[in-house]
């Protein structure tokens, strides 16, 4: 399929192109490690030298130990082998998980699942503004509660979340009540690259990762465990990943989201103000010259590439198809959902209406302030045409 007519791109929350340093020793690193890093032999323990090594440095990049951090396929594994393997793990301790209204369906769809294993799942409203209170976190917790997941930015209106203070909560409830439990996952997806990912500075438990969203490759996600976290596998088979993911790893993908990861934290504080400055000018000409357009979302607490906008009696998908043609590329929301109709989860929990058609513009190292420019007036005169026609 040609992408020749998708002159500018701007869905980077949905996936990012690969950083050609990471492409390159990704690629190096398939050919020349090829051994089984499960066998004894020099080839195999060349490959395992070179998996442990990639561990550490993503380890060092959390500031965690090594063997607390596990690769996986995806951000979606992560989330699953998090929400899924904790509820499983600790059953017999209580059957009560908390999230909120606003998490990625990895999160929301393994909650599904517990609940036909028996479990009860308590689902947190957010308020219009998409930033969940802690004050409910803390009312939601009992005794039975064994799991806490409460994602650190949000993938469709970029929100970001009270981590520390949810974190102080349950530090609380242990405290008062004590005991370990519940723990706290977050999806920080969305957040690398832009906020604080270091587990022990939030306070959290689990954390879970995405190649895709960082300029790593597709295919590769981790997740963050806590050393006295238990969790059942998913997947069985071999001992590989401390017997928690079983399957020959993928020494080169693990290569590439380490660095992926590394030349985020590296460039994040000039990316994070670049970015916030295109977010704010793009934000700011859609609501005064725009009419009835709305942010879905906090203005400030939002990443800092992440412009999630609503307009009245304009189709959101009619939109994006339109702009498409015109070259640029945006979505509705999660790649994720793309089958779905109406509204999704996410927007209909902030109360925006189904006569508001939202679009999501995610930004990235590719973009310039032109491209910006030219996609807010060729937004402008679509939506005008796309209201005019109905």
């Amino acid at each position: 399929m040609s992408i020749n007519n998708a002159k500018i791109y701007l869905d980077y929350a949905a996936a990012t192109p690969v950083d050609r340093r990471v492409s390159k020793i990704v690629s190096g690193i398939s050919v020349k490690f090829f051994g089984n890093p499960s066998s004894v032999h020099n080839f195999g323990s060349a490959a395992k030298k070179v998996m442990e090594d990639e561990r550490k440095k993503v380890a060092g990049v959390l500031g965690v130990k090594p063997g607390e951090v596990f690769f996986t396929s995806s951000g979606t594994e992560s989330d699953n082998l998090a929400i899924l393997g904790a509820a499983r793990f600790y059953k017999n301790k209580g059957r009560h998980i908390i999230v909120s209204a606003i998490e990625h369906l990895a999160v929301l769809n393994s909650c599904k699942v517990l609940e036909q294993e028996g479990f009860k799942i308590t689902y947190l409203p957010v308020g219009k503004e998409g930033i969940i209170d802690p004050e409910s976190v803390k009312k939601a917790i009992t005794k039975s509660t064994i799991l806490i997941s409460i994602m650190q930015a949000n993938n469709e209106i970029g929100t970001i979340q009270p981590i520390k203070e949810i974190s102080r909560i349950i530090y609380e409830w242990r405290k008062n009540n004590n005991t370990n439990l519940p723990y706290f996952h977050t999806d920080s997806c969305q957040a690398a690259g832009f906020l604080n990912i270091r587990p022990h500075a939030l306070g959290v438990d689990l954390m879970t990762f995405n190649g895709a969203k960082i300029y790593g490759p597709k295919g590769v996600g981790c997740l963050y465990k806590k050393s006295e976290v238990g969790l059942t596998p998913l997947l069985f088979g071999g001992s590989q990943e401390k017997g928690l993911r079983a399957g020959t790893e993928n020494i080169a993908l693990a290569t590439g989201l380490a660095l992926a990861l590394e030349i985020s934290e590296n460039r994040k504080e000039t990316e994070v103000r670049r970015l916030e400055n295109y977010r704010d000018w793009l934000i700011g000409k859609c609501l005064k010259e725009i009419p009835d357009v709305k942010l879905n979302g906090d203005a400030g607490k939002r990443l800092p590439n992440n412009i999630n906008l609503s307009f009245r009696g304009v189709d959101g998908e009619m939109l994006v198809l339109a702009l498409n043609q015109k070259g640029f590329a945006v979505s509705t929301g999660s790649a994720c959902t793309t089958s779905e109709t109406g509204p999704s989860h996410v927007i209909s929990a902030i109360g925006t209406g189904s006569d508001w058609g939202n679009i999501r513009i995610s930004l990235g190292r590719g973009t310039s302030q032109n491209e910006l420019k030219s996609f807010f007036s060729v937004l402008k005169r679509e939506v005008a045409r796309i209201r005019k026609q109905d």
